[in-house]
């Protein structure tokens, strides 16, 4: 999810917020004009009863005025349930404008992380959504290498100089020297992240699974086979998913019941192949990301170099690369990962945690 969406969907919470805060004002107002209203008509009630009254002193053959005052009470009590159902929907909007606001609100602060790059490049994919600290991917264009020292203080020095002329390894074939430009490199790290939990009713999640050589359609058909019979404690499955990521298994029944079922007993054993294993069943809890905000970092120990020309093979660029800004005359240092890609080219760099 990009910022610009994530903006547009702050946005969106707090308009609806807005508006539920002005269908609270045009109740509240509705409320108190049925109320005077009530009042009138209260009023109008008590001098019709005070005439009745009169009236039935003279005579009582003034129908009319009975049924008049008849109606008006009618109109009165029609009166008082629309207020009392004024002052539920009310209530109920009230509820709902203080969950809001209650949404909108800050979530606590994620703890400050410091990302650098490790040498990891692939080819470029087309990422739609932020991948949150702390991996973060970050696009490298052609004609850039990325370059991490193991000191600070080296990659400001890099920076400082701004301008790098590296002279070309005769061995490769070319002499001479190119100039590139050294950069800083900023991320977007996530300072402020909520999260929404949803535990679903009919699935479970099977893990301590083994590892027997079964494909994934074998292995499924097995676990399907066995949680579908009622004597396993199991019923109908509707669907079953491999997670890839995990290699747990998720497993949805058609009938309320069975996932708690399973969830009581904690664990299963299910014959797979000649051998019985110990399954862990857990409830499945999926989530959506409600809230993120994010705050701009710059890599302490790594450098963003661009400009680099195409006249060396890629190996002989990076080899070219490192010896140049490992050379304190050149103001470098160590250097502990670097990632390049040619001219035409299009990568994907991984940034992780500094954990040392």
């Amino acid at each position: 999810m990009t910022p610009e969406r994530l903006q547009r969907e702050i946005e969106k919470y707090k308009e609806r917020c807005q508006a539920l805060e002005q269908d609270w004002l045009e109740l509240g107002m509705a409320k108190k004009a049925a109320e005077q209203k009530t009042q009138g008509f209260q009023r109008e009630a008590e001098l019709l009863r005070g005439k009745l009254e009169k009236e039935k002193s003279l005579s009582r053959e003034l129908e009319p005025s009975y049924q008049e005052l008849c109606l008006a009470k009618a109109e009165r009590d029609k009166l008082l349930q629309e207020k009392q159902k004024l002052e539920k929907e009310l209530e109920e909007l009230e509820e709902r404008r203080v969950a809001w606001k209650e949404q909108a609100k800050a979530p606590p602060p994620l703890p400050d992380r410091t990302m650098l790059f490790k040498g990891h490049v692939t080819e470029a994919e087309d990422v739609s959504a932020l991948v949150v600290a702390p991996r973060i991917q970050r696009a490298l264009p052609g004609g850039s290498a990325l370059l991490t020292f193991e000191e600070p203080e080296v990659a400001q020095r890099i920076l400082e100089m701004k301008q790098h002329e590296v002279k070309l390894d005769e061995s490769a074939g070319c002499e001479g020297r190119v100039r590139v430009q050294a950069e800083p490199v900023e991320l977007l790290l996530p300072s402020a992240l909520e999260i929404e939990l949803k535990l679903s009713d009919r699935c479970v999640l099977l893990s301590s699974l083994p590892s027997l050589g079964h494909s994934e359609e074998q292995l499924l058909d097995k676990l399907e086979l066995f949680f579908s019979k009622a004597k396993n404690g199991g019923g109908e499955v509707e669907q079953r998913e491999l997670l890839s990521d995990s290699g747990h298994v998720v497993l949805t029944f058609a009938q309320d019941g069975v996932a708690e079922r399973l969830m009581k007993k904690g664990r299963v054993q299910v014959p797979i192949g000649k051998q019985t294993y110990e399954l862990k069943v857990t409830p499945y809890v999926t989530g959506q990301i409600t809230d993120l905000q994010v705050r701009p970092s710059v890599c302490a120990k790594t450098v963003l170099l661009s400009g680099i020309p195409d006249i060396l093979d890629e190996e002989s660029m990076r080899d070219t690369l490192e010896i140049h800004f490992q050379k304190p005359s050149r103001g470098g240092g160590e250097v502990d990962a670097l990632g390049y890609v040619p001219v035409g080219g299009q990568g994907l760099a991984l940034f992780e945690e500094d954990t040392d």
